[in-house]
């Protein structure tokens, strides 16, 4: 995800990582950790998330694409095919 949000952030990409972690130091410390650039967001809850219970989220990592409409238009997507997919709707 960071070299996807490296290379396509100028081009109109945007991510939102919504955490499942219960502590904010840890979580906090991971971010910075692995340079993670990009907006976070979490009630510090768990599985309890209400973000994660609103796109019935079930395992982690998972991925969502929205269209500029706020529609989910790919789930679960990783490397290649997801970044095709980016591509693809940037493209639009």
């Amino acid at each position: 995800m960071v070299a996807i949000y490296k290379e396509l952030h100028s081009k109109g990409l945007n991510i939102v990582g919504v955490s499942l972690d219960k502590d904010a130091e840890h979580w906090k410390e991971a971010i910075a950790a692995d340079g993670l650039t990009w907006t976070h967001v979490s009630n510090l809850k768990f599985w309890d998330e209400p973000i994660a219970k609103q796109y019935n989220v079930e395992s982690i990592p998972a991925t969502f694409i929205l269209d500029a409409s706020g529609k989910v238009v790919a789930q679960d997507l990783r490397g290649p095919e997801l970044r095709a997919k980016i591509i693809e709707l940037l493209a639009k």
